[in-house]
Parts: structure tokens; sequence; C-alpha cells
């Protein structure tokens, strides 16, 4: 069996990158490798500890030593491995970023899939509430002229919108007052009210 001395440099963080070409693959979020990230971040702290010792041989030797090639490969490697580890964790958060704006901005919806919440780490839970709050600090500055979480693939023609109500969705605050959404009931409201319903599917367009 191969020892992890005969490991190279690097594999580990190159298994992050390929989950997350599969995941691009499949067009899937793969459940977060806590245990991977982990030890590629271990294998960094002991590379660092490598280049400090070769740092402190050179500096104890005023000729060349054989330290400088090896040097220079930790320091490579350790530069390799925090792209492929910001690689992984960027992609993961683009594709909740996607998720969140298919879902028209709806966390609570988002974070209610069970399914999607146990492949997520408690830090990217975090950040999706984080995100969510910025995006609804910058859509109350002009909420009332625009909806930022509207579809842009096909916008609206009309300021309003005739809806019938797929699944009850409680009250609502619209500009004609508060609605009670229910289940097979129709309304004409304005579209900028009630876009994440729809997107969310909660309402249907008539």
């Amino acid at each position: 069996m191969a020892s992890a001395e005969s490991r190279q440099f690097g594999n580990l963080a190159t298994q992050l990158v390929q989950e997350s070409r599969r995941s691009t693959l499949t067009d899937t979020l793969l459940k977060y490798n806590d245990s991977l990230v982990r030890t590629v971040i271990r294998e960094q702290r002991n590379l660092e500890n490598l280049i400090n010792s070769a740092i402190a041989a050179q500096a104890d030797n005023a000729a060349f030593t054989g330290d400088a090639p090896a040097l220079l490969l930790y320091q490579t490697v350790v530069l390799r491995n925090k792209r492929c580890l910001l690689a992984y964790h960027a992609h993961r958060l683009d594709r909740l970023k996607d998720m969140y704006w298919a879902l028209g901005g709806a966390l609570p919806a988002l974070l209610a899939d069970n399914d999607l919440r146990s492949r997520l780490s408690p830090h990217e839970v975090d950040f999706l509430r984080e995100y969510n709050a910025s995006v609804m600090d910058f859509r109350g500055d002009f909420s009332a002229e625009l909806d930022i979480a509207a579809s842009i693939t096909h916008p609206p023609r009309d300021l309003h919108a005739l809806v019938r109500v797929v699944r009850d969705c409680g009250v609502i605050e619209t500009e004609l007052g508060t609605i009670d959404f229910k289940k097979g009931q129709r309304f004409m409201v304005r579209r900028a009210d009630i876009e994440h319903l729809i997107v969310q599917g909660y309402l249907q367009e008539v």
C-alpha cells in the first residue's frame, strides 16, 4: 500500500476541482466535502512548515544548498492548492446564488429543502442568509419602481397581472392592500407585488 509520503502534493486539491466539474456536468450540487477540504488545509500547513525549514536551512548556509529547488516546489504547490480551494468554494457559492434567484429570492423556500440543506456546510447556510439580507437591503431602496427578483428571461408586458392561486401562500402586502391568497382564487394585482410568488409556483398567470 502506498504511504502518505508517496502521495504527490496537490492530488487532494485536484480532487476538489474534479468534484466541481462533476457538479457542473450533472447540474447538481454535491455534498460539501468537509473532510477533503480539511485535509487539503492540513497539507497547506505541512507545506508551510517545510517552507520555513527550507528557508532556515538556506539562511544558515551562505553557499547554495539543495533546499532552494525544494523551496520553489513547496511554494508552487501551496499556491496551486489555494487556487483549487478557492475554485471549489466559488463554484459552490455560484450554484447557490443561481438556486436562490431561480426561486425569486425566496430564502425560506430554498432552506426548506431538506435534501439541499443536508448537502450544505454551516458556513454556506450562513452565506445564504447574509446574501439574502444584502439583497433585501438593496431591493428595498427602489422596491416601488423595480422588482430585482423578477425574471429577466421573460420580461413582463403589463404592470398588472391576472393570477390564479395554485397553493395557499397566506396574506401578502400589495399596492391594493393586504390580500389573503387562497387556492383557486383569482386576482388582478400589480406584477411587482407578486412576481416572486409566480416564480416560486404559488401563483399562476392566467
